[in-house]
């Protein structure tokens, strides 16, 4: 049938690609009856069609996202989002990020590293990416009194919660401790920040008068996609520069950056795979005429290997042009905290594990994540990074050890 194309769960599950090519392939708006949506797959659309809220709304009240954590920015369209947004801009603005964070993000990598130093051995995921990120996002929050390891396991559980659409009583339930656990340390900083304000996310939504809803539901998105984006990004980066050593020898030589390592992998393996949307009113577009209320996936790793725009598309190629990425969404939703603490943090992680891994022969143990639904399986396994005199040269026995998370329709 035209404009529909089935999948099987577990092969789309273990590798999306090979799907989405053929989706792609077969037309600019395909219905997929097993994830109930229509998928958009070609690069140009969904960065046309995500700009159109007036048809693909982003309100979406009984959606998960919304009944567990509150309506955030990310859920509202127009006047409402855009209130919202500017009154976080101030701790998210690339001024603020260059100024502020990016040496912040520099000094607790700088600390990890030496303290795991002396350990001999370390998970790259684990025992680096997560906490350099959870470090990072304490001070871009303002929840500074809380541990960088619950601000992992918040964020983890809020996204297993906005995922739950089997209904699992277990999973709703560490969901609302997460979300009342943050909230307590918002109680807590709210104290300190009355009398001595910042620019963290917190502080800026305070400072300009937001409803207490609002800024709760702010700050438990930026915690939500915060955490999981960047450390995927970081550890992902570091696991591709291994595996293809030629990538990694052009940084070596000057000819490429961390930072270009970092935007090819976020074209390459999209670290947010998609972005559900809600038909507000009937339209025809794209060959096909949506009705309201059906669900549409704009899908952005999908996009990001579209072969008409980007050359061999399935290869790591940190020498690409990657300006026509839609890693962090296209429209007035654009993923501004994912991309600039991933940017920020990507500047100096890489480079400085990459200096400790030289000087410590097999150390480094790398996480398997399979992320499908920004989770890891209960089969995720490990294996060793061997890394010996020839310092970046890694024995990579493993897949990707940050899937794509190709596939959240956390809020569909």
């Amino acid at each position: 049938m035209a404009g529909r194309y089935d999948i099987v769960h577990k092969t789309f599950w273990a590798d999306p690609y090979p799907d989405l090519e053929q989706i792609r392939r077969l037309g600019p708006a395909v219905e997929v009856p097993q994830l109930g949506a229509v998928l958009i797959t070609r690069r140009d659309d969904v960065f046309e069609q995500e700009k159109r809220v007036e048809t693909f709304a982003s309100t979406q009240p009984d959606g998960l996202m919304t009944v567990l954590m509150g309506q955030n920015m990310m859920r509202k369209d127009g006047a409402a989002h855009q209130i919202e947004r500017r009154a976080v801009f101030p701790a998210l603005s690339p001024r603020t990020v260059r100024d502020h964070w990016t040496q912040a993000f520099a000094e607790a990598t700088d600390q990890i590293l030496d303290d795991l130093g002396p350990r001999g051995s370390a998970d790259l995921v684990r025992d680096f990416a997560m906490p350099v990120c959870g470090e990072a996002l304490k001070v871009i929050t303002g929840l500074t009194e809380m541990e960088a390891h619950d601000m992992d396991r918040v964020s983890q559980h809020m996204l297993d919660g906005c995922a739950n659409y089997i209904g699992d009583p277990d999973v709703e339930a560490r969901c609302h401790a997460a979300t009342a656990f943050i909230d307590s340390h918002i109680d807590i900083a709210v104290t300190r920040l009355s009398t001595a304000p910042d620019t963290s996310v917190l502080s800026v939504q305070l400072q300009a008068g937001l409803p207490m809803d609002a800024v709760r539901a702010n700050v438990k998105l930026v915690i939500s996609g915060g955490q999981n984006e960047p450390r995927d990004a970081i550890a992902g980066t570091a696991w591709a520069l291994l595996t293809y050593r030629d990538q990694h020898t052009l940084i070596k030589t000057g000819a490429a950056r961390y930072l270009d390592a970092f935007e090819e992998y976020a074209r390459w393996m999209s670290p947010i795979g998609m972005s559900p949307r809600r038909v507000d009113r009937e339209d025809k577009v794209l060959g096909r005429t949506f009705k309201p209320g059906e669900r549409v996936f704009f899908m952005f790793g999908a996009a990001n290997r579209d072969p008409d725009v980007f050359d061999n598309p399935n290869r790591f190629d940190i020498r690409r042009d990657t300006s026509k990425s839609v890693a962090f969404g296209a429209g007035p939703h654009f993923l501004r905290r994912s991309r600039s603490d991933a940017c920020a943090d990507c500047q100096h992680c890489p480079a400085k594990a990459f200096r400790a891994l030289s000087g410590h022969p097999p150390c480094w143990r790398c996480t398997v994540w399979r992320l499908g639904i920004s989770r890891p399986t209960q089969g995720s396994r490990r294996v060793g990074l061997s890394l010996g005199c020839q310092g970046d040269a890694g024995r990579v026995r493993a897949r990707n050890p940050t899937r794509s998370r190709i596939l959240h329709p956390r809020d569909a």
